[in-house]
């Protein structure tokens, strides 16, 4: 999963533009020292005591209220749909719990956060939950959002590869019309490189692009197709015929393109737990641990996985329900690579690295009424808050491959799911 130099140099531009580098290096150092007090009320059983106890435990700890997530209000307000549902019928309601608090230390997200999970699969909630507790104790994760694009590639078809060539000598250094046409056809899009690919008389061009706060799939489609309109009118060779999309963008789709660079966000999360927060949270010990990682990624290679990690798509899928994402982009945003070893101190070191991570927190669902009000609670509604949300995201998945593993590496994985997750 590498970058290239020059998006490297933009990555640590980024981190030092949002916040300064040598206050990020100190909080990391110093996260040892912090600890949380807060102590969310958990419960197996629900009840309408646990349910109040709850939400008056995050009104005091948050101060936002969640009015129509928990049934207060009603939704009525049909034209909010507008753009999000066609032959609309009604809610399709899905249980909602809460874990944290969650805290991380990264170069957008900085602090403590009570994390909405969306589900109907009994155990998860409580999994990420212990497994936040361990995160907690031992000071918290370092997230870290290192670089951003999201793609949108095209086809051309020409008679040959002589023609293919001629087009492609006239576009290359088109580069700055074509930002200009971005930058007119969208307020928020930065086209920032184009990649070719050719096969034969096929040309394949991906257009990446900042998208702001923005998932941006939507966006990167009407920016590359006024591009496209530009390329036609203006190309002096014609292609025979032309499509918005080759399939090569990896939207929808896990795909090695992507996850040896970046379609969204790229998140990388790690955290030292010591021997004692192993033994005494997660009822195992670091050396289980580790084997158990050594042992499953070698069953993940085998399986001609990309990537290798546990279950990143059960938090993300949960996450990306409560708060409005395009949880069908599960598919790629569950790619990535978990890594556990036993360091010299006998602690157990664990990281996550998550190269695809496509959310936002400002257009798609992110404004209807419980999806804002879930990314309110974590202060992540809105602008300026995309790179904070993916950084909560790669903790969050963080926290879910240590429970995973610890409940496997002991034995406890399947008592674990009947304790929770079956009807009593």
């Amino acid at each position: 999963m590498a970058s290239t130099n020059e998006k490297a140099l933009k990555a640590i531009d980024a981190i030092s533009a949002l916040q300064n580098i040598d206050m990020l290096v100190k909080n990391i150092q110093n996260k040892s020292t912090i600890s949380s007090n807060s102590n969310l009320p958990f419960e197996q059983i629900v009840t309408e005591e646990g349910i109040k106890k709850r939400l008056d435990f995050l009104v005091k700890e948050t101060g936002k209220e969640m009015d129509v997530l928990t049934g207060g209000k009603i939704f009525s307000e049909l034209t909010q749909l507008q753009g999000n549902i066609e032959n609309y019928i009604g809610m399709s309601m899905i249980p909602t719990g809460v874990i944290g608090p969650l805290r991380v230390i990264g170069s957008a997200a900085n602090g403590e956060f009570y994390v909405p999970l969306a589900t109907t699969e009994g155990a998860l909630v409580a999994s990420y939950h212990r497994g936040t507790k361990a995160c907690n104790l031992a000071g918290g994760a370092t997230s870290i959002c290192l670089v951003e694009g999201v793609q949108r590639s095209p086809l051309f078809k020409f008679n040959d590869i002589a023609e293919l060539g001629q087009f492609l000598i006239w576009l290359l250094p088109q580069m700055d019309e074509l930002k200009k046409i971005t930058e007119n056809t969208s307020r928020f899009a930065k086209l920032t490189e184009i990649k070719s690919n050719i096969e034969g008389n096929h040309l394949i061009l991906t257009f990446e692009y900042h998208t702001g706060d923005a998932s941006g799939q939507n966006m990167v489609t009407l920016c590359t197709d006024a591009i496209c309109q530009y390329i036609i009118e203006s190309a002096p060779v014609k292609p025979l015929f032309w499509f918005i999309e080759s399939n090569y963008s990896g939207d929808k789709k896990a795909t090695a393109l992507s996850f040896n660079s970046v379609r969204g966000k790229k998140v990388t999360t790690e955290i030292t737990l010591s021997e004692k927060i192993v033994n005494e949270v997660l009822k195992t010990t670091p050396d289980a641990i580790a084997e158990y990682w050594k042992s499953s990624t070698m069953g993940a290679i085998q399986s001609g996985a990309i990537g290798a990690q546990g279950h990143y798509a059960n938090g993300l899928a949960a996450l990306f329900l409560a708060t409005g994402q395009d949880v069908a982009c599960v598919s790629e945003a569950a790619v990535g690579i978990t890594r556990m070893e036993v360091i010299a101190s006998g602690d157990l070191y664990a990281s996550v690295t998550l190269p695809n991570l496509i959310v936002g927190t400002v257009g798609g669902g992110t404004g209807l009424p419980t999806q804002r009000e879930c990314l309110e609670l974590m202060d992540c509604y809105g602008e300026g808050n995309a790179r904070k949300y993916a950084e909560i995201c790669g903790a969050l998945v963080l926290a879910g491959e240590l429970s995973i593993a610890a409940a496997l590496s002991a034995g406890h994985f399947s008592s674990a799911h009947k304790k929770f997750g079956r009807k009593k």
